[in-house]
């Protein structure tokens, strides 16, 4: 089955085709540049650029794939969770091409599309298996036992971890993205120089999963870089290496965290392995020392390549097919949501 995957989210325009679970084409507009003055996503200024590039890149994926789009046999889009306006782009260019060529489409979630991005690699993920997926809106671990058979261990309560990255990236002044500019910096720093603490939480059920002792939170060690700055500004020792000390000491604090979390989380479920996923994936500390936590505790550690941890559609066509191959289809009324979890 050829299926087109559409992407559109958040800040990253994406069309894919996948076949019979093959990678046919996956092609990404990025909108860095737009953004990067800001510091952040800015909504609106995404969603136009959304409408800009849709259609072409659309496309251009069918044709790198060598079909039309008529050999098109499906389609798939994310619904969610995301940016309301950034979905609907996708949304309603996917009904649109779903109206007038007649094929079936089907609505996905993007949090399972990054779950089962691995799957583009690997056909032999194991079962069951704990899922580290870590982006600048999400930070969660799932028990992924089986496709399409989710349950939600933990959460973050504030901060995801790529929006810390960012935050921190912003106050220091380093630019935007945050999590690429903090990776490379941090290989010039002293993991060790400044010690941040994570926090414990008591039971809660309103925020994050319930789960106290795997849950996250970020907002703490982001405030404590900042107060951290402004006592080394005040003080005038803020210099190139105290920046990158700074960095590396925060990136440390949070891999830690993470990759603590998710070893836990697959000794207590008696999974097989942990799969990293999102944008954050991308992180290569993060990858590195989830590898050595995985391998000390002898857990099998599967990491996609960088181009399918951050957003992308190829995962949004590879959900899209297993669902279409099963008789899934949504309808005209398909619409977006901004906020949607799987697993509970």
């Amino acid at each position: 089955m050829l299926v087109l995957g559409i992407e559109s989210s958040c800040d990253e325009t994406a069309a894919a085709v996948v076949s019979d679970g093959r990678l046919l084409s996956n092609l990404v507009a990025s909108q860095d540049e737009v953004h990067a003055r800001y510091g952040g996503v800015v909504p609106e200024l995404a969603s136009r650029r959304h409408m800009e590039s849709i259609i072409p890149l659309a496309r251009a994926a069918v044709s790198e794939a060598g079909i039309g789009m008529a050999d098109i046999e499906g389609i798939a889009v994310t619904t969610a969770p995301g940016l309301l306006g950034s979905l609907l782009v996708g949304i309603q260019f996917a009904k649109g091409m779903a109206f007038a060529t007649g094929k079936p489409i089907v609505g996905i979630n993007h949090l399972e599309g990054h779950l089962n991005a691995v799957r583009l690699e690997r056909n032999d993920v194991p079962y069951p298996h704990v899922a580290l997926l870590v982006s600048g809106g999400h930070t969660s671990l799932y028990l992924v036992r089986d496709f399409g058979d989710y349950k939600l261990l933990g959460a973050t309560r504030d901060d995801a971890a790529g929006e810390a990255f960012d935050k921190v990236a912003k106050l220091l002044g380093l630019g935007y993205p945050g999590g690429p500019v903090i990776d490379r910096l941090s290989e010039k720093g002293d993991p060790n120089a400044f010690r941040f603490t994570t926090p414990k939480f008591e039971h809660s059920a309103k925020f994050g999963s319930g789960n106290p002792h795997l849950d996250f939170s970020f907002s703490g060690i982001k405030t404590a870089v900042l107060l951290n700055h402004r006592d080394a500004a005040s003080k005038g020792r803020v210099n190139a290496q105290y920046v990158a000390d700074l960095v590396a000491s925060f990136q440390e604090a949070v891999v830690k965290f993470l990759t603590d979390r998710a070893v836990t989380a697959a000794k207590e479920t008696a999974a097989k392995a942990v799969v990293l996923a999102g944008g954050v994936a991308a992180n290569r500390h993060l990858r590195k020392r989830l590898e050595e936590r995985c391998s000390d505790s002898g857990l099998e550690c599967l990491i996609p390549s960088f181009h399918l941890c951050t957003d992308n559609a190829a995962m949004i066509a590879y959900v899209g097919e297993r669902y279409l191959r099963q008789g899934k289809r949504s309808d005209m009324a398909l619409n977006a949501t901004a906020n949607e979890e799987i697993g509970l």
